[in-house]
């Protein structure tokens, strides 16, 4: 009913008062990045103490965000890897530091990012390996420790050029604190923490804070003391001044909150009393200048006595945590303080069950307790009236159900698909969110998922259109999302993954299961046989963890065909078709990565329409198939896309590999990236490849291969594919592992500004 109001209300809205326009902040090239918004996981909201409209944030997904207008617009940057903390330079309002595996500072309000620890001049030497191409760095600055990461900062207020940050080594290794007297130009180790994480820096009323899982470590002068937190560990900490006394706030791994009035010595159990029966709090966050004043997170609190009266949301306090106040709560039915956006229908889970997330973490403006922001799985809100009311930050309405992205993009997609009777009819693969579609060009998009059994919309793998019937769509579907990632399925059996092909008549509208003879599968790719007839259709399928399927009747039934394959579980991962009927199929790997293991992926050659499956020889060496691509001129001139494989902390063996003879041999024609996800052929210039992958970069060919050129501008950690714009030539598309979809020059923007601009990109 209140959905029904809202579409009614909409146009009156509208009309009255104007949305601002939508879309992401301006980048500093000619890039843009696609999408309805939101859709993943965000982190860490932090506040300029200088600005309350200047904020920043992180996600699980290695983009930064940054806003300078409180949220109505979102710009993201990319500094390698997933950022862990942020900083504001309590003096100077255009520095801000980031951590990660390294120590990062911007000083034009976060245009441009510079490594500062460890010393870049120190034979600095980054490092990417793994599965997702994890990011490292080796150095030669002495105080800098192997494998850490930054947890914490802290800018003296009293001297900016007094910069403190904890690291830690490992999930439950040891941790410790490097401190620069200079401005961040020299680093010294300061101490370690054995056995502990510190959480929070804090300048206090009497000296540095450090706050760790275990430990409140305080030095005064030159002298540290420890005190032990109360028999609990804390996994969150904030701190605020009040009064001429440090307010500490911390939530425990029990689910309870604590305060402490005396910088660590003493903590009181202060968990909200708000009625509940069950239930824990886990984000904290408190005003820097007005300590007294804190919200708190909380997950599952029951609050009467039907099943919908269990609620995720946010309490607050404005007397130090002697007294609590709900200010915003969610259980079956949005918020009734909440402006949502397409999130809230996407994250429902079915029954009676809760369905939107609790808060992930919290952030308070250091100069105003009214401003408060959440992020949570999928989203980031916010309230500037003290929790009276919120707003979502991440995603525009530009219709009743639809909608365009502020900058807050952390979705993972795998394809992008165009209606060939319509050419602003666009479509998205996405994860998490599922399928959208735009009608306009990409302007505005919707959900395209309606009909798609609710245990399967999580993801959509691939959409494939009929080009001879409008309106007729085939999608790949599954519960299980970020396939093919080792992450999934080392902690499943495959085979007992959810999803299935869907058939949509009228452009993706709406869906219907088309399942019959395939067991509940997560299908990874549905491939047309363009010299099927029109109405009975042959199409093939990719079932992770089962093989393959086909259909000879439009997709209405399927039949698993893995004669020949060897496999008990192959994760059958893409299927490709030459001209002649040939069938490829690429097995993704079901190994660790490392030399020498075996399961490294597969790739097998049918010749009777997957009957029959011969197993193909892989390049000496390489790791995991992605993509393959075949020239259209001679489809015996073949580019695969490789994984390397680890060797003592070096991957080796990755790239594109090419074959002029069908895969009867390969040579090595691209390897400047060791972890590439797909090499694409623009089938208007065939001699014009591009290959994307994990390792913050996307590169062309104008030769077959021969060289290839940084595409200046695109530089997301983890990308998947390049799709060349059927409308523009000079444009593309990049598919990203949780970045959205990046629209921007084939040839690269030669202006662009690099968000690092030292030490070197890796990919150049």
């Amino acid at each position: 009913m209140r959905r029904k109001w809202l579409a009614l209300l909409f146009p009156l809205l509208a009309a009255a008062a104007p949305l601002q326009a939508p879309g992401p902040a301006p980048r500093f090239d000619t890039w843009r990045v696609i999408g309805p918004g939101g859709g993943g996981t965000m982190l860490g909201p932090t506040i300029s103490p200088h600005d309350a409209n200047l904020v920043v944030e992180h996600c699980d997904m290695t983009g930064g965000y940054i806003t300078r207008d409180g949220g109505q617009s979102w710009r993201m940057f990319n500094l390698r890897s997933v950022i862990e903390t942020f900083a504001f330079d309590p003096r100077e309002a255009k520095v801000i530091y980031a951590g990660n595996a390294a120590l990062w500072r911007s000083d034009d309000t976060g245009r441009s990012w510079r490594m500062v620890f460890p010393n870049p001049a120190r034979k600095t030497v980054e490092h990417q390996n793994g599965d997702h191409s994890e990011y490292s760095l080796t150095t030669e600055d002495p105080a800098y420790a192997s494998n850490l990461r930054i947890t914490a900062i802290a800018v003296s207020p009293a001297d900016s050029r007094i910069i403190h940050a904890a690291y830690s080594i490992g999930r439950r290794g040891s941790s410790g604190l490097v401190v620069s007297l200079d401005g961040g130009a020299t680093f010294r180790r300061e101490r370690e923490f054995p056995n502990d994480r510190i959480l929070l820096l804090q300048h206090g009323s009497r000296g540095l804070l450090a706050v760790g899982a275990s430990t409140v470590y305080r030095r005064d002068g030159e002298s540290w003391e420890a005190l032990p937190s109360p028999k609990a560990t804390l996994v969150q900490a904030s701190a605020g001044e009040a009064a001429a006394a440090t307010y500490l706030y911390a939530t425990t791994n029990r689910g309870a909150l604590l305060v402490s009035e005396d910088e660590g010595r003493t903590w009181q159990t202060r968990t909200p009393a708000l009625g509940q029966q069950a239930g824990r709090f886990e984000a904290v966050a408190t005003s820097a200048r007005q300590g007294r004043t804190a919200y708190a997170g909380f997950r599952g609190l029951k609050l009467g006595g039907r099943p919908e009266d269990l609620y995720n949301g946010i309490a607050k306090t404005t007397d130090g945590g002697r007294s609590w106040t709900i200010v915003f709560r969610e259980s079956t039915s949005v918020a009734a303080n909440l402006d949502p956006s397409h999130i809230e229908d996407r994250a429902r889970i079915g029954g009676n069950d809760i369905w939107f997330d609790a808060p992930a973490s919290l952030g308070v403006a250091p100069g105003n307790p009214e401003i408060c922001y959440a992020t949570d799985l999928f989203r980031t809100y916010r309230t500037l009236d003290g929790g009276k009311n919120w707003a979502q930050v991440n995603s525009v309405r530009v219709g009743t159900d639809r909608w365009t992205t502020r900058g807050l993009d952390v979705t993972t997609n795998y394809g992008i698909q165009f209606d060939p009777f319509d050419p602003k009819h666009v479509l998205i693969d996405y994860t998490d969110i599922g399928g959208f579609h735009s009608f306009d060009g990409g302007a505005s998009w919707q959900t395209a998922t309606v009909g798609v059994p609710e245990r399967w919309r999580n993801t959509t793998y691939w959409l494939e259109l009929d080009p001879k019937v409008k309106g007729l769509v085939w999608g790949a579907f599954s519960g299980v999302h970020d396939l093919p990632r080792p992450k999934m399925w080392k902690t499943t059996d495959p085979t007992k993954y959810v999803g299935g092909v869907g058939i949509s008549t009228d452009g993706g509208r709406h869906w219907t299961a088309s399942n019959a003879g395939m067991p509940e599968t997560a299908v990874t790719h549905v491939l047309l046989d363009p010299a099927s007839p029109a109405g009975r259709r042959t199409l093939y399928a990719c079932g992770f963890g089962r093989g393959v399927y086909k259909s000879t009747d439009n997709g209405k039934s399927w039949t698993l065909k893995n004669i020949g394959i060897t496999e008990s579980k192959p994760f059958a991962w893409r299927i490709v078709r030459a001209d002649d009927g040939v069938l490829y199929l690429l097995v993704a790997r079901n190994n660790g990565g490392n030399y020498g293991e075996p399961g490294g992926g597969a790739m097998y050659r049918s010749v009777d329409g997957a009957d029959h499956w011969q197993r193909m020889t892989l390049p000496e060496g390489v790791n995991a198939p992605n993509g393959l691509a075949l020239d259209p001129r001679d489809n015996r001139r073949m580019y695969l896309a490789t994984w390397g494989q680890g060797r003592t902390g070096v991957d080796t063996g990755g790239g594109v590999y090419l074959s002029q003879d069908a895969g009867g041999t390969w040579r090595p024609v691209f390897q400047q990236m060791q972890h590439v996800y797909d090499v694409t052929i623009d089938p208007r210039q065939p001699d014009v490849l591009y290959a994307c992958g994990f390792d913050a970069a996307a590169y062309r060919s104008s030769d077959a291969g021969l060289h290839w050129t940084r595409i200046r501008g695109y530089n997301f950690k983890w990308g998947h594919r390049v799709i060349p714009d059927p409308q523009n030539p000079a444009k593309i598309y990049i598919t990203t592992y949780g970045g959205s979809v990046w629209h921007g020059p084939a040839q690269g923007d030669p202006n662009a500004l690099d968000d690092i601009v030292a030490p070197a990109p890796i990919a150049q």
